[in-house]
């Protein structure tokens, strides 16, 4: 496995050795061992989810409040995205700052999420399998989001008419948001 930098502190993709042959392909998606030794960090996911969309959904920009925070490891198993995610850490150079990537069922890049950052993504083919794996489990009450379409963030979502529920529709604008990181 390979750290690839974002330019955001302990927010990186990792590229995993993949084993290919005339059969197809082997690779370890996580090794608690490698991760850490990598990384540095020790973390224990608790929680794996997993969606399925259409193209052209955006699903967030979604966070938990302290103390519900979560880091995320997160892939896609088939199709493919565009992922985002927003530094929502006050003390960071890059607090308010948008880092964005294509994962793929082909590319098998996965992005590591820390706590303090909103996480979403668009579907950019029909029946994505996007899988994620969370350092705490899920709190509806803790649940949170900031606008998935915020002028002030300027998001290139890369679709052209997008499918958002309710709930992301309603979330806080970046500018009137009070981060609780």
């Amino acid at each position: 496995m390979q750290l690839i930098n974002t330019g955001f502190r302990d927010l990186f993709l990792i590229q995993p050795t993949i084993f290919g042959d005339h059969r197809g392909y082997f690779f370890e998606s996580f090794n608690a061992r490698d991760f850490s030794h990598k990384t540095g960090l020790t973390i224990d996911f608790v929680q794996d989810n997993e969606s399925m969309s259409k193209a052209g959904v955006v699903r967030g920009l979604h966070f938990q409040k302290p103390p519900f925070t979560q880091d995320k490891l997160v892939r896609v198993l088939t199709g493919s995205v565009l992922d985002v995610v927003v530094d929502l850490r006050k003390d960071e150079p890059t607090y308010g700052k948008v880092f964005s990537q294509v994962l793929s069922g082909e590319n098998k890049l996965q992005l590591f999420v820390p706590k303090g950052f909103a996480h979403g993504f668009a579907t950019l083919q029909d029946q994505t399998v996007f899988s994620y794996k969370c350092s705490d489990f899920y709190n509806k009450d803790a649940e949170d989001s900031i606008l998935w379409n915020d002028p002030d963030l300027a998001i290139d979502w890369q679709i052209k008419e997008a499918t958002v529920s309710e709930k992301d529709r309603n979330g806080k604008k970046f500018v009137t948001f009070e981060s609780p990181f």
